[in-house]
């Protein structure tokens, strides 16, 4: 087993509420210097800035996992992770037609960016992206599974968009073995599933830093064996 200090939930200025600074080589980044070794990138209901995301990691050999923070049709937030960048890029693609179409007020919510490997701007989101989908709980789980990846409930310990605060518990389906919490006092809130602690950071600064590691059954300097054995435990849990 090897222990990984990692960060599951960090959002690019490709989120309407990310700061313009979270570009995905400042965020790879400030990751190293919180000594990260496994990021993932998962902006609201999109993923297109995952890949100048994997390349920053590259030159830092911090492992990068490619996902995004979908918005259910019960306005709950699920991390969704996947093994490739293929397949986080074809399941951003899956969504499109699940999507609402509100046009985006960057004046009010902000502007959504998308960047390359040198953090330039190559187009941006007309859409708004944070708009819950009307795909619901059961529905976006198959969904993600169609593509390889896995998904859980994403800061069930907040009130925003929280599992627990829209449902009042977890439901019998889908079935979730994993949870992710953003303060780590709070795992109990998970009823005996895997907990991850993740940042939901939006600015530079709430990158996660430390903290409890996570342990895979995978070789730090092979990025697809890790991301593998992540899924894997992800869909696996303890539950």
């Amino acid at each position: 087993m090897t222990a990984f200090s990692y960060d599951l939930h960090v959002h690019s200025c490709l989120s309407p509420c990310g700061d313009d600074d979270m570009t995905p080589c400042n965020i790879v980044g400030m990751a190293h210097l919180n000594g990260l070794e496994l990021v993932a990138l998962t902006d609201h209901n999109a993923a297109r800035n995952c890949p100048a995301f994997f390349a920053a990691c590259a030159e830092y050999g911090i492992v990068p996992v490619g996902g995004m923070e979908l918005t259910t049709a019960e306005d709950i937030h699920v991390v969704c992770l996947f093994e490739t960048l293929e397949a986080a890029l074809a399941f951003d693609t899956a969504i499109q037609p699940y999507r609402m179409q509100i046009r985006n007020r960057k004046g009010i919510y902000g502007e959504q960016i998308i960047r390359n490997e040198n953090d330039e701007p190559i187009g941006e989101e007309p859409l708004f992206l944070p708009a819950a989908t009307t795909l619901d709980l059961e529905a976006a789980a198959k969904l993600v599974d169609a593509y390889g990846g896995a998904c859980y409930p994403a800061h069930i310990d907040r009130e925003a968009n929280g599992l627990l605060a829209v449902l009042g518990a977890f439901p019998p389906e889908p079935v979730f073995r994993c949870a992710e919490v953003h303060d780590a006092d709070k795992t109990a809130l998970a009823e005996g599933r895997t907990v991850v602690v993740s940042s939901d950071a939006h600015r530079l600064w709430e990158l996660k830093e430390g903290g409890e590691p996570l342990s895979l059954e995978a070789d730090k300097d092979d990025p697809a064996a890790v991301r593998r054995a992540l899924i894997a435990y992800l869909r696996q849990g303890r539950a």
